[in-house]
């Protein structure tokens, strides 16, 4: 089987863990690296063994042949570098979240479109093992028809100090956090018919909102209550960066709690059965289950690269994501509910 040769664009704190998550697969490797500040592209680079350093992502794309990009540079670059890549004909796989606003989402996946080339996101929370096993028990039907649901990502981890970019960021937690977990809520409950957002700003030293709660009416019917926050307070059930989900069926229910444990609980009893993920040698155990994530959901997209599948992150589908995301801006600005149908 022919490598499918890649280049990453942007050496941040993600790219390590981005890069040593594709030498897991066969059949790809990473021949060039570019990052704005070129020290940064050469530590990673030497890490891992890569040749071709670039601090110009134009000159990088002229000289390489690619079989694709994988795109983990700042979010504001993320439109200008797919533009980029369209323009060599290169296929595209950017990090979340997407884009700044709505209209530049949407730009990019029409740019690629008319450049006839694919485009992927890498929204990797729904690959999370304990998140597979949960959407495996709702297909089931072992709980029934799900009617209402609570998702959590709510920590106190100290995620400024590895990340400090993000003080900077004017929206934050609904477009860092958000973009995973509503995410989730698509991938278990399908698409929503409205919503309602509440955002707050606990720290005081920085530009976005760290707090925010979305009500979802899911198109089934369901209501989903999302609520996720970065306040660095004291939390007794705080295992970052765990999700916690309880979801009630008309036959029962499911738990996702702390340390990956799942519970049903039907008329027969409760079943509980620990989920963690797989275990990597280079994977952060303060990020333990979303670096072993990256795996399963980079194999998505390598296959859906070969045409052997449809990848479940397109831009099509992340794109519905994003209009969650701005959605429950506009809801929290105008304190009212947005229809979505």
């Amino acid at each position: 089987m022919q490598k499918l040769r890649f280049a990453i664009l942007g050496t941040g704190f993600w790219s390590y863990f981005q890069l040593a998550a594709w030498y897991e697969l066969e059949g790809v490797e990473c021949i060039a690296v570019y990052n704005r500040t070129r020290s940064k592209a050469e530590a990673l680079a030497q890490k891992f063994g890569i040749s071709a350093v670039y601090d110009d992502v134009e000159t990088l794309l002229l000289h390489e042949q690619l079989d694709f990009v994988d795109i983990i540079s700042d979010t504001s670059t993320h439109e200008a570098f797919v533009r980029l890549a369209a323009t060599h004909h290169v296929p595209v796989i950017c990090q979340k979240p997407m884009a700044e606003s709505l209209a530049s989402a949407e730009e990019m996946v029409h740019v690629c479109k008319n450049a006839g080339i694919p485009f992927f996101i890498h929204e990797n929370f729904r690959w999370q093992t304990p998140i597979r096993i949960v959407k495996e028990v709702l297909e089931s039907g072992d709980i029934g028809r799900p009617f209402r649901a609570r998702i959590d990502m709510v920590s106190g981890f100290p995620v400024f100090a590895n990340q400090p970019f993000l003080k900077e960021i004017e929206n934050f937690v609904l477009t860092d956090v958000g973009s995973h977990v509503l995410d989730i809520a698509r991938f278990l409950f399908g698409e929503a018919a409205s919503l309602y957002c509440q955002t707050q700003c606990i720290h005081t030293d920085i530009k976005g909102e760290d707090v925010a709660t979305v009500i979802l009416r899911m198109q089934s019917g369901a209501s989903v209550v999302v609520n996720m926050g970065y306040a660095e307070n004291f939390l007794e059930h705080d295992k970052f960066p765990q999700t916690y989900l309880f979801i009630e069926g008309d036959r029962g229910s499911l738990e996702l709690g702390p340390d990956y444990w799942v519970r049903i609980t039907t008329e027969k009893g409760t079943l509980a059965r620990r989920c963690p993920p797989p275990r990597y040698i280079w994977a952060d155990p303060a990020y333990d289950v979303v670096h072993a994530s990256i795996v399963p959901c980079n194999e998505d997209l390598l296959s859906a690269l070969r045409g052997k599948k449809i990848a479940e992150t397109t831009g099509d589908d992340n794109l519905k994501t994003v209009r969650l995301v701005f959605a429950a801006y506009e809801s929290a600005a105008c304190d009212g509910v947005i229809q979505l149908q």
